[in-house]
């Protein structure tokens, strides 16, 4: 099982948030997932992103790959620039 670190759509109808999940690769994007990171709302101005730093660190340890868009999402807020 290759386990991703991807975003979900959530929110209203043109008013969208993200959850940034842990999900097999498998999955639907907003199907299931194995725990939720942290969200993304690029509605706000600046964009908001919170995270759980423990927990993503725990899940980059054993392998976990991010997404293109949720890499750059790590790199742009500054959480883990020694995993990445």
């Amino acid at each position: 099982m290759a386990v991703r670190i991807r975003l979900t759509r959530m929110g209203a109808k043109k008013k969208p948030f993200y959850r940034m999940v842990v999900a097999n690769s498998e999955s639907p994007r907003d199907g299931q997932f194995i725990e939720i990171l942290g969200t993304y709302n690029p509605n706000t101005d600046p964009a908001k992103i919170s995270w759980k730093p423990e927990s993503l660190k725990k899940w980059l340890s054993v392998g976990a790959r991010p997404s293109t868009t949720v890499e750059n999402l790590i790199r742009s807020s500054g959480v883990l620039k020694e995993t990445l």
